[in-house]
């Protein structure tokens, strides 16, 4: 089988290394079967789509729709490398699965309004599939409505035109989308458990995700969670995709 390609920009090893385990264990994959590149810790190697069956795109401390000013040099070159990789991605219609931080970026390259009017606390709120997402391929074996784990100070206001909206929230309309056949973005976070959010929980209790004094409070909340489900994708998307 051909690798996937799992493109990360967490500089922190702990959260880079965990999401890594977990797109290998949710996948079901072994580690040669999923390339990790650092974007954040250089630049993007040149690649050859026909090398992999098909590209993650994983979370990220960055938040793209700050102003570019505000944006640190490192955030502007992995932006304009993934934009470059996505002029190619798209156009050859390639498996790529962008979650967090890669939902972000498929939808500003798809010229989605982005901001943080639906900006999420770190939880566990209800997702709820479309009667596209019921009917994706993608999202086959997955109930109309499940719990994920979510926490971003930006989402999707405004779908692109042609997108196809898959799933959505309560307080976040755009949870899940798909351009053309094979392009795929996700709010949420399909990899994380919830050993996964409490590690994240205690990496970036500084970040602003909660305010201070507010750390166990949002751990036992995520604690008491069952979030089972929406890791199902990650496994979709390899048997899917994977191929020779």
């Amino acid at each position: 089988m051909k690798p996937f390609l799992l493109l990360a920009t967490r500089p922190e090893d702990a959260a880079a290394d965990s999401e890594y385990e977990a797109f290998l264990r949710y996948g079901g994959l072994e580690e040669r079967e999923l390339v990790r590149v650092r974007l954040e810790a250089g630049p993007l190697p040149p690649l050859e789509l026909a090398d992999y069956s098909g590209i993650f795109v994983g979370g990220s401390p960055f938040t793209g729709s700050i102003p570019t000013e505000h944006k640190s040099d490192t955030q502007r070159r992995v932006e304009a490398e993934l934009a470059g990789l996505l002029d190619v991605v798209v156009a050859a219609d390639f498996p790529f699965l962008g979650a967090c931080y890669g939902v972000g970026s498929l939808g500003r390259h798809q010229r989605a309004v982005i901001d943080g009017t639906y900006a999420e606390p770190i939880g566990a709120p209800v997702i709820e599939l479309t009667e596209a997402g019921a009917a994706d391929p993608l999202l086959a074996g997955m109930p109309r409505r499940f719990q994920a784990f979510v926490g971003h100070k930006e989402a999707i206001t405004s779908l692109s035109e042609g997108a196809v909206l898959l799933a959505s929230s309560a307080d976040c309309p755009v949870q899940m989308f798909r351009v053309r056949e094979n392009l795929y973005g996700t709010q949420f976070h399909p990899e994380l458990d919830v050993p996964g959010i409490l590690e994240r929980i205690r990496i970036y209790r500084d970040a602003g995700y909660f305010l201070p004094g507010e750390q166990e409070a949002v751990e036992r909340a995520c604690a008491s969670q069952r979030v089972d489900a929406p890791q199902r994708l990650l496994r979709n998307f390899v048997e899917r995709y994977a191929r020779d």
